[in-house]
């Protein structure tokens, strides 16, 4: 099923997308359940905002595609290579990406994206995916000449605006189906990546993650970006697509 949250006349609700319409849930499905309320919405009426705002934290995983990590320099690392993002970041579909007057090079990173549904904490990689709520699609925005001169991705990653999450949270999404991630600049295609070809699978992520920290519903785990990432300016559109997931269009201003 494919779960959406948006605004509609003042008020922001989640949902069900059933073809051209939107089943009106009770509440967030990750807390109270699949209850509907009875209404029906047309898509067209309403405006889709990020699925899921994180209560807790986005961990992101670096280098995690074989294509990725050569075109970055070095061996894909061992481990999986982790930082966060503040839930500040998070921006929805068809919101603005926020160009930062600090940084004179801001980049795409199409990735897919793992919501968490219940407490993880010391799963094994056996059971990790047990607690995965659904998948939707990420950019992880980069300021990459701040990645470079501060030495530590927290601020080039963690600007407002540079985490695009949308259009909507998967929850029957295959992870062996063959799903490319595919990032388009302005309709070029810039990115065209297997999620096969990552280096950590995503419950190797989960286990490792929440081994360091307890992963919360709603929890998001970005799992890396595959060959191809590069900069974008004022006025592009970025499109990010998972064959499964839909696509996760954004357009580009500078502060």
């Amino acid at each position: 099923m494919r779960i959406v949250r948006y605004s509609r006349a003042g008020a922001i609700r989640f949902g069900i997308i059933d073809e051209k319409e939107v089943v009106e849930l009770a509440g967030d499905p990750l807390f109270a359940g699949f209850e509907t309320t009875g209404e029906r919405v047309p898509l067209a009426e309403i405006s889709l905002l990020a699925p899921s705002i994180p209560r807790s934290k986005i961990v992101c995983v670096g280098k995690n595609y074989h294509d990725h990590a050569a075109e970055m320099g070095g061996e894909a690392p061992a481990e999986p290579l982790l930082f966060l993002k503040p839930n500040t970041a998070v921006i929805g579909p068809n919101d603005a990406i926020v160009r930062p007057p600090q940084s004179q090079q801001t980049d795409f990173e199409g990735e897919l994206a793992v919501i968490i549904g219940r407490v993880a904490k010391n799963v094994s990689a056996d059971q990790a995916l047990d607690y995965v709520f659904g998948y939707t699609i990420a950019n992880d925005v980069t300021a990459r000449d701040l990645q470079r001169s501060d030495g530590q991705w927290s601020r080039a990653k963690g600007f407002d605006t540079f985490c695009p999450l949308g259009p909507a949270i998967e929850t029957e999404f295959d992870l062996d189906g063959g799903a490319r991630v595919v990032t388009r600049v302005n309709g070029e295609v810039k990115q065209d990546g297997p999620i096969s070809d990552m280096v950590h699978s995503v419950a190797d992520i989960i286990a490792y993650a929440s081994a360091a920290f307890t992963l919360l519903p709603g929890d998001v785990i970005l799992t890396g970006t595959p060959a191809g990432v590069g900069p974008f300016q004022a006025g592009d559109v970025v499109e990010v697509e998972i064959s499964g997931l839909g696509i996760l269009r954004n357009t580009v201003r500078d502060a």
